[in-house]
């Protein structure tokens, strides 16, 4: 029987929740397809140490699996290790140019890669929001402490002015979002050939946080980049969220198109050059990992026990959203990539497109449930009466007005994204 081979990029796999996505990939892959299909991860990490460190505990874990997941003596599964700076658009246009010449297709996307841009904790902040709700603290905190306006080193070489629009980005914007958005849009020939014999489509997933609904009301379209607030982090996982999910909307479609534009020298799989048909159209979701204990927020390791036990008295107080453990974390942008194209299109038609988390009960066992949006509720379904838990303290229901506005912030997050893509790949051409 001829195998198939289902293709999955993961940035930022070397650590935390990027390595244990990997590993549940693995997991889940072997466990739910049949012995004739395997998996190539691609792994993009910052250095090749780093890259060949991942593949090396890879396979180490791999080689410990039963005999039953194995095939002819070999684990279903294989590595390719790339090297990538998402705070470099150049570092990024090089690879987007090596995968295109060297891959076959792709059928995932895993955006994991991020930067938090945070300092430390105020922890008389934190006390007062911890007395006031403890829960409601440990899982929207408004204590963490981030500079202001920080961003990347020059994109374009022979530049020595940092700080100013024509030479630099945001960093956390560039490494959380745009440096993606602009990978995924190189990637979009290789997504738009993806296919499988269960009808898959290519697939973007966005890593998001359910720490965005603390600043639906911070967010700035005049501050895309998130230059000017104290929030930089929650502010670019928000834009993900309203590019994710308006990004199936007849409000976007003309920059959603153009996103996913096959260059003229790539044809898709229809055969003609241009925007993918509807069948090989990639999809792009938004997940979130629950709040993991990470070290993406610098604190002492004795604080760190500390954090660590605040999540667990969280979660036996009833949050279902700390999964605590990174691996129960992967469990939602792990279920999105490998669910079968007709269960998520059959949810989504019921239930509008909505961004999935992983949760836990009060004993650890994770699942996956959808989380309200501020702006978009759970699918953008107006008066949706579905009473979930987990909610941020003031939720509402969604209004008309709401969803509108929503939809309107949709199409202005595309609009700007595009030129903003347009205008650095122009600055960028020529340049290897």
């Amino acid at each position: 029987m001829r195998v198939v081979t289902t293709y999955v990029l993961v940035t930022g796999a070397n650590s935390g929740l990027g390595f244990t996505t990997c590993c549940r990939l693995i997991d889940e892959f072997l466990d739910t397809r049949p012995g004739h299909e395997s998996i190539t991860l691609i792994l993009t990490t910052r250095d090749s140490r780093k890259g060949d460190s991942t593949v090396s505990r890879l396979q180490k874990r791999a080689d410990k699996l039963p005999k039953s997941k194995r095939q002819d003596g070999t684990t279903r599964v294989s590595y390719k290790s790339e090297i990538v700076a998402l705070d470099s658009l150049l570092s990024v246009k090089r690879l987007s140019k090596k995968l295109l010449a060297e891959l076959p297709k792709l059928d995932v996307v895993i955006l994991n890669a991020g930067c938090g841009g945070w300092t430390g904790v105020d922890y008389w902040m934190a006390t007062q929001q911890s007395m006031k709700g403890f829960v409601q603290s440990v899982t929207w905190p408004a204590f963490k402490l981030a500079n202001i306006g920080v961003v990347t080193k020059p994109q374009l070489p022979n530049t020595s002015t940092q700080g100013t629009t024509n030479t630099a980005l945001g960093e956390v914007f560039c490494i959380n979002v745009f440096g993606h958005y602009l990978l995924s849009h190189n990637l979009a020939p290789l997504l738009s050939k993806a296919h499988h014999p269960s009808g898959n489509r290519g697939r973007i997933i966005w890593l998001s946080s359910i720490e965005t609904e603390a600043v639906i009301d911070a967010f700035s379209i005049d501050d895309i980049q998130g230059l000017a607030s104290p929030t930089p982090y929650e502010i670019s996982k928000r834009l993900g969220d309203v590019l994710a999910l308006t990004s199936s909307l007849p409000a976007t479609k003309p920059w959603v198109d153009s996103f996913l534009l096959a260059p003229k020298s790539v044809p898709t799989p229809s055969g003609e050059e241009g925007i993918p048909t509807t069948e090989s159209k990639p999809g792009m979701y938004v997940t979130h990992p629950g709040i993991c204990s990470t070290d993406i927020l610098p604190v002492h390791w004795i604080l760190n026990l500390f954090k660590l036990l605040t999540f667990y008295i969280a979660r036996w107080l009833g949050s279902p959203w700390h999964t605590i453990d990174a691996y129960k974390g992967a469990c939602a942008p792990v279920w999105v990539a490998l669910s079968p194209q007709a269960q998520l299109d059959s949810i989504e038609a019921k239930e509008g497109p909505g961004k999935w988390g992983s949760s836990t009960d009060i004993w650890g066992n994770e699942r996956v449930r959808r989380t309200e949006v501020g702006g978009w509720g759970w699918g953008g379904i107006v008066g949706e009466e579905v009473q979930r838990g987990g909610r941020i303290s003031g939720a509402k229901a969604l209004t008309r007005e709401a969803r509108e506005e929503f939809e309107v912030l949709g199409r202005e997050c595309w609009r700007r994204m595009e030129g903003l893509r347009e205008e650095w790949e122009e600055r960028l051409d020529g340049l290897d």
